[in-house]
C-alpha cells in the first residue's frame, strides 16, 4: 500500500508541475498577443486565456480522480481502469496544449509566422479542456454511485441519469485538430486517415451520383476533409449519431476489398494454406453429446470458415501422407466487428503473423452478421464450428487429441465466452483456454468510466457502439429505428441497389472454385494462398434470395447505374447536406431498446458456479478502450473464483488495434504480446494434460 501511495503522490506532483507549466506558457503567449489589434491576434489572446481558465477548473477535478484511481486496478502489477484512462486523457490533452504553446512561443517572432494558422488550434484546445471538465464531473458522479473498488455502479442508478448530462459535452472538438491526442503518434496518423475516409465515404454513400462520378469526386472530397479538420469533425460526429447500421457495415467493408487483401499478402508472411471452406450443416456428436445445427432466424446453411497454416501437415485435407506431423495444438478464432461487420479476411492483417509465429493451424469462423442474423445465430455457428474442429482436427492439420484454444477480439471475444458457456451447459469439453482481446462482457446499459471514452473515441463512437449492439440483440427492424432514417426520412432506397448488388456479386464469387464444401465423403484439395473476395458481404445477406447468374448480375449493375442517375436531387441531397448542419444530440437518445440479462449475451452475469469451471483465460485490453472496465471486472471475478487469468492493459492504443499492427510499431508490439499469451495458454494446457508432471515442476516451468 505504501508503494502505491508513493507512486500516486509522485504522479500528482508531476501532474501539478505540468499543469502549472501550461498555465505559464499560456500566460506568456497571452501577454504577447494582448495588444495585437488584428482579429487573429485577439482570438489567440482570448484562446490562451480560455485554456488557462479551463486548466484551473479541470486540474482539481482530475487530481481527485488520480488519487483514487489505483484502488480500482486488478492488482498493483496491472494498473488500468476507466478512472486511470480518464486521467491519462486529460494529461495527454495538457501535453498537447504545452507542445502547441511551445511551438507558438518559439516561432511567433518570425516573419513567416501565420497567426491565422494557429487560431483554431488554440481554440480547439480550450474546447477539449472544457469538455473534459464536464466529463470529469460525470466521473465524480460515477465514483459516488459505485461501491469501493467496483467499476460498475449499483443497480439503483440508470445510465440515462448520467447520459442526459453528457449532452453538454462538446464531442466535435475531439474529432478535429485534437483528433487522437490520447493515442501514440503512429496511431494518430492512422486515425486521421480513417476519419478522412469515413467523412468522404459518407458523402459518396448518401450521394445520388453515378458510380463513375463518385470515383472522380472522391479525390476532391477527401481533400476537403483533410484540409478542414473542423468540417471533418462535424461530419464524423453527425454520422456517428445519425447514420444507420448499414452505413457502419458498408464503411467497415472497405477492409474487404481486393486491394486491402493484396496489401496483407505483401506486408504479412505467406501462408502454405489460406483456404475458405463451407462446413455443411450436418449432425455432429462430441463426447456422446449431439451438437445442435445452427437454425436461428433462417434455418440451416453452410458455414464459411478460413483455414490458415504456415506449413502443410500430414493427414490434413489435400496433403495425404506428406507434410509435417500433425500439430498438437489448434486455434479457433472468432473475429471482431461489432457483430455486424468484418471477417476472417479483414483480420488476416495480424492472423497471418500469429499463424507463422505459433506454427499451429488456425480456423477462423465467418459467422453470420447482424442485423440480418441477430442473436443467437452467430453464437450457434461459433459453437458448431468449434465442435466441428474438435471432431475433424486431423483434417485441419492437428492431431485428434489436439489442445484447442479459442481466440477472439471484441465481439469475437464475447462469442468465445458464449461458446464456453454453451459447452459447459451441454456437457461438451470446453476449450483448453481462452484468449480475449478488448472484449465486452456486459452488453447492457451500465455506465462506467471507460465507457464514457466512447464520447470521444475515433474508432468506436458511442452511436456506432449502440447501433451495433441494437442490431445484434434486436435485429434489423429495430436496428433501423432511431438512426438517420427516423430523423431525415426514408434513405434505405438510396443504398439498397448498391448494397444488394455488392452482396450478389461477392456471394457469386464465393460460389466459384475457390471454396470447398466439406462433407464426410467429398473432400477437395486445399490451394495455397487462396483468397476469397467479399466473404463479409455474403455473411451479411445470408437470408437473401438465390444468387443470379453472371448475365443477370451485369443487368443488375446496369439497372443500378440507371437508377442512380434517374434519382432526383431531392431524393438524396437534403440528407447529405443535413449531415453537416445537424445539431449534436444527447447520447441518451441511443438508449431506446432493451438488452435481456442473458449470460450468453453478457458473460459477466454468469453464475459463480459456472465460471469456476472455466479454462485459463488471457485478456488483452488497452488504456483507451471503452471495454476496459469490462475486462478488469471480469478478470477480477475470475480471479476471485480461482480461475487462472491474466490481464494486460497496453498504453497508447485504441480498441481494435490488432488490425493496425502492420502500420503501427506499438500495435505490432501489442500483437506480438498476444502471441505470447496464446502460447502461455497452450503451455498451461499441456502441463494440465500431462499426468507425469509434478506440481512442483509445473510451478517452476
Amino acid at each position: 500500500m505504501s508503494s502505491t501511495k508513493t507512486e500516486t503522490e509522485c504522479l500528482e506532483s508531476s501532474a501539478n508541475v505540468m499543469y502549472q507549466a501550461l498555465s505559464e506558457l499560456c500566460k506568456n503567449n497571452a501577454a504577447f498577443f494582448q495588444h495585437d489589434d488584428t482579429e487573429s491576434g485577439q482570438r489567440l489572446y482570448a484562446g490562451f486565456l480560455a485554456v488557462m481558465d479551463h486548466v484551473e477548473v479541470v486540474g482539481p477535478l482530475v487530481e481527485k480522480v488520480r488519487k483514487v484511481a489505483p484502488q480500482y486496478d486488478l492488482d498493483v502489477r496491472t494498473p488500468g481502469n476507466g478512472y486511470r484512462s480518464f486521467v491519462v486523457m486529460v494529461d495527454s490533452c495538457v501535453t498537447h496544449c504545452m507542445k502547441l504553446n511551445k511551438e507558438i512561443c518559439s516561432s511567433r517572432d518570425s516573419i513567416l509566422f501565420r497567426k491565422s494558422a494557429y487560431v483554431r488550434k488554440v481554440e480547439s484546445c480550450g474546447q477539449v479542456l472544457a469538455s473534459l471538465g464536464t466529463v470529469a464531473r460525470h466521473i465524480h458522479t460515477l465514483l459516488s454511485w459505485s461501491p469501493p473498488g467496483e467499476l460498475f455502479p449499483a443497480d439503483k442508478h440508470s445510465p440515462e441519469e448520467l447520459l442526459r448530462q453528457a449532452e453538454n459535452v462538446n464531442m466535435y472538438c475531439f474529432y478535429g485538430y485534437c483528433l487522437g491526442l490520447q493515442f501514440c503518434e503512429s496511431m494518430r496518423s492512422c486515425l486521421k486517415f480513417i476519419s478522412i475516409c469515413m467523412a468522404s465515404f459518407s458523402e459518396i454513400y448518401y450521394g445520388n451520383d453515378g458510380s463513375w462520378f463518385k470515383a472522380a469526386s472522391s479525390l476532391w472530397t477527401g481533400g476537403k476533409f483533410a484540409v478542414d479538420p473542423e468540417l471533418r469533425a462535424r461530419r464524423i460526429v453527425n454520422i456517428s449519431q445519425h447514420a444507420s447500421v448499414d452505413f457502419c457495415k458498408s464503411f467497415w467493408l472497405l477492409a474487404e476489398t481486393e486491394i486491402m487483401a493484396r496489401m496483407q499478402g505483401v506486408v504479412g508472411p505467406s501462408m502454405a494454406v489460406n483456404q475458405v471452406m463451407l462446413l455443411p450443416p450436418e449432425p455432429l456428436n462430441v463426447s456422446g453429446v449431439a451438437v445442435p445445427v445452427p437454425t436461428a432466424h433462417f434455418g440451416p446453411r453452410p458455414l464459411p470458415v478460413r483455414l490458415l497454416l504456415a506449413r502443410k501437415r500430414a493427414g490434413m485435407v489435400g496433403s495425404g501422407a506428406t507434410g509435417s506431423q500433425p500439430s498438437s495444438q489448434l486455434v479457433v478464432h472468432l473475429h471482431g466487428g461489432g457483430f455486424v461487420a468484418q471477417s476472417s479476411r479483414s483480420h488476416a492483417s495480424y492472423l497471418r503473423e500469429w499463424v507463422a509465429r505459433l506454427d499451429v493451424p488456425f480456423l477462423s469462423v465467418d459467422y453470420s452478421l447482424a442485423p440480418d442474423a441477430p442473436f443467437p445465430r452467430a453464437l450457434e455457428e461459433a459453437l458448431y464450428a468449434y465442435c466441428w474442429a474438435r471432431t475433424h482436427a486431423r483434417m485441419l492439420g492437428a492431431a485428434d487429441d489436439a489442445q484447442i484454444i479459442m481466440a477472439g477480439d471484441s465481439a469475437g471475444g464475447n462469442l468465445c465466452l458464449g461458446v464456453t458457456l454453451k459447452c459447459l451447459e451441454l456437457g461438451i469439453p470446453p476449450p483448453s483456454g481462452l484468449f480475449l482481446a478488448y472484449v465486452p462482457v456486459l452488453l447492457s446499459f451500465v455506465p462506467s468510466p471507460s465507457r464514457l471514452l466512447c464520447l470521444f473515441d475515433p474508432l468506436l463512437p458511442f452511436g456506432f457502439m449502440m447501433r451495433c449492439l441494437k442490431a445484434y440483440t434486436c435485429g434489423r427492424a429495430d436496428a433501423e429505428s432511431g438512426a438517420m432514417e427516423s430523423d431525415l426520412g426514408d434513405t434505405e432506397s438510396v443504398c439498397d441497389d448498391a448494397t444488394d448488388h455488392a452482396a450478389r456479386e461477392s456471394a457469386a464469387s464465393l460460389s466459384g472454385n475457390d471454396t470447398d464444401t466439406l462433407t464426410a465423403g467429398s473432400l477437395t484439395s486445399l490451394q495455397p494462398e487462396c483468397e476469397q473476395q467479399g466473404l463479409q458481404q455474403q455473411q451479411q445477406h445470408l437470408p437473401s434470395p438465390p444468387l443470379p447468374s453472371p448475365p443477370q448480375q451485369q443487368q443488375n449493375n446496369a439497372n443500378e447505374r440507371t437508377t442512380n442517375h434517374s434519382r432526383s436531387p431531392a431524393d438524396v441531397n437534403p440528407i447529405n447536406m443535413s449531415l453537416d448542419s445537424m445539431m449534436q444530440r444527447s447520447p441518451s437518445a441511443e438508449l431506446c431498446f432493451t438488452v435481456p440479462p442473458d449470460p450468453l449475451l453478457s458473460p459477466y452475469l454468469t453464475s459463480d458456479s459456472t465460471l469456476q469451471k472455466f479454462p485459463p483465460v488471457g485478456i488483452m485490453s488497452v488504456e483507451m478502450d471503452p471495454c476496459l472496465d469490462d475486462c478488469v471486472m471480469f478478470a477480477r471475478k475470475l480471479r476471485n473464483l480461482d480461475v487462472p487469468v491474466t490481464l494486460d492493459v497496453l498504453p497508447g492504443l485504441p480498441h481494435g488495434f490488432l488490425n493496425f499492427s502492420p502500420l503501427s510499431k506499438e500495435a505490432h508490439s501489442g500483437s506480438m504480446l498476444c502471441v505470447q499469451r496464446i502460447q502461455q495458454l497452450f503451455d498451461k494446457a499441456s502441463r494440465s494434460a500431462s499426468p507425469s508432471l509434478s506440481p512442483s515442476s509445473s510451478s517452476t516451468s
